[in-house]
């Protein structure tokens, strides 16, 4: 019992790490003081669900489904997907923040991207999908 524990705050302890992190970021108006850029939003949106997917991955992997790479990766992708829909939900709550249909497909794209990479990476090099 003491390793699944283990196991299980080893890989899934992260991913609702970084979810909170995200709700927590996302609870927050809008500073004034960040520089604007174009797509600057989008690509904050990209890369935070990138990071996501591959955490759900690399937690999905550990599981008894572990040798059905396609599945994992699409229930990765939707996971970190769905949790960017709930974002977006509450963040149209939020004063200064509202939800947009762009931000969801940054996310939904870094998921896809996200998962892709790990995937890619551990297949191609093992060891780094053990980390």
């Amino acid at each position: 019992m003491k390793i699944r524990v283990r196991t299980l705050s080893y890989y899934w302890l992260p991913v609702v790490i970084y979810c909170g992190l995200i709700f927590v970021q996302s609870s927050h108006p809008m500073p004034e003081t960040i520089p604007h850029w174009p797509l600057k939003d989008k690509l904050l949106h990209f890369a935070a669900y990138a990071v996501l997917g591959a955490l759900c991955l690399r937690a999905l992997k550990q599981g008894p489904w572990e040798h059905r790479r396609r599945w994992i990766m699409l229930w990765s992708v939707l996971f970190a997907g769905l949790y960017g829909a709930s974002d977006e939900w509450h963040q149209s709550y939020v004063p200064s923040r509202s939800a947009e249909l762009g931000d969801l497909v940054a996310d939904f794209f870094g998921a896809v991207c996200g998962v892709w990479l790990y995937d890619w990476v551990s297949r191609r090099y093992p060891m780094a999908g053990r980390l």
